[in-house]
């Protein structure tokens, strides 16, 4: 029932939103028709699961604050029961999208409000996520369910910022009870279903491609694993060959975007039997394509690694010089090139500086070991 239950919500949402409901009543309103929902689907379920949740929100939702006005003037244009068949005809589902990721949230906000409406997550499951607390995880989604309402519904048009949205929450990986990688691919897999955009398909690829290494990633001890000394027996090659097989439909489309070239850098690391058997000329390739699309530091940054693979770590270096050292990991590239370079004592002291700044205690841990190896290697 929970899978079923969370397939629909943002379905229902989309249906009283665009039936002319205010977003933040709506959503209030399907939260309150899936409480009645559990109370009554185990000894009594429906047969049209979506249709009894539309019924039942949206008679919430006139109930909610309406004047008896505007209440018969709604009424008038509903039925009381829907008819035989699903309650709509289409999925609203990239509608309420496009709600959550409005460009007058903010990024934390967009996350938020998209895990509640579209990924059917309670509160606590978010804030348990995010490290926060409930109350105030509650707080910023009242804030953006208010934001939303007053800009108004609009037409949906660019699809990038949904696709950084739901990027931003598969970063976050696995956190408290919500694992927060395989709600990003199932909300990017059910955007996907709705749209023939390349880009989609492109993030949902690069996403299987990333989430096909995950037990790798982290030693028994819970220390972090490079993916230069992954065990790459413990790949999910299903996933990789799911992820392969999205990425070369989107890339047959012609209309490459950063999506797709992530992913197909993804591709290349997961092709290859070994680190040593890596293509890095075509991973460098691919960089380049990548760079022309975005213009990113953090892209020109991961150029300059596969660089250094090609042609040396002096050349990297070099390159390095062209990036701006406030690029996340630039001190850490900056030791691996002259590790790589044989000067062991300037790499050291550089992975020391790199731990201090690390984003995160895995990241910290591993550049400080790797600090103390160069340092106990020295003669």
């Amino acid at each position: 029932m929970e899978a079923l239950v969370r397939d629909l919500v943002p379905q229902v949402l989309g249906v009283l939103v665009r039936r002319g409901g205010d977003f933040a009543a709506a959503e209030d309103a399907v939260q309150e028709a899936l409480l009645e929902a559990v109370r009554r689907w185990p000894d009594d379920p429906p047969e049209d699961p979506k249709a009894w949740l539309v019924t039942v929100a949206w008679r919430k939702l006139l109930d909610a604050g309406r004047s008896e006005t505007a209440r018969r003037a709604r009424e008038e244009r509903v039925h009381d029961e829907p008819g035989p068949g699903p309650a709509e005809p289409h999925d609203d589902t990239l509608l309420v999208l496009f709600l959550c990721c409005h460009p007058s949230l903010t990024p934390a906000s967009a996350v938020a409000l998209t895990l509640r409406a579209v990924g059917g997550l309670t509160t606590r499951q978010i804030a348990d996520a995010y490290l926060v607390p409930e109350a105030t995880m509650a707080q910023r989604i009242s804030r953006a369910k208010r934001t939303v309402a007053r800009e108004g519904v609009g037409t949906p048009g660019d699809l990038g910022p949904v696709l950084k949205v739901l990027y931003l929450i598969f970063n976050e990986g696995y956190s408290g009870d919500v694992d927060l990688a395989a709600e990003a691919i199932r909300l990017t897999r059910g955007l996907a279903a709705s749209t023939a955009e390349p880009e989609v398909a492109g993030l949902l690829a690069l996403m299987l491609l990333h989430h096909a290494r995950r037990a790798a990633r982290w030693s028994a001890d819970g220390s972090l694993v490079p993916l230069a000394e992954q065990d790459r027996s413990l790949w999910d090659t299903g996933t990789i060959a799911e992820g392969v097989g999205i990425l070369q439909t989107a890339l047959a489309c012609d209309r490459l975007g950063e999506y797709q070239a992530q992913a197909a850098i993804a591709a290349l690391h997961c092709d290859a039997a070994s680190a040593e058997e890596t293509d890095w000329p075509q991973v460098l390739e691919w960089y380049d394509e990548l760079l022309t699309l975005t213009d990113s530091p953090v892209v020109a940054l991961n150029r300059v690694v596969a660089l250094a693979e090609v042609d040396g770590p002096l050349v990297g270096l070099r390159e390095l010089a062209s990036v701006p050292d406030t690029v996340p990991r630039h001190t850490a590239v900056e030791a691996w090139l002259h590790e790589r370079a044989g000067d062991t004592a300037t790499a050291a002291d550089l992975y020391l500086r790199a731990a201090a700044a690390a984003g995160n205690i895995a990241e910290r841990d591993h550049l400080t070991k790797t600090a103390a190896r160069l340092r106990g290697s020295r003669p």
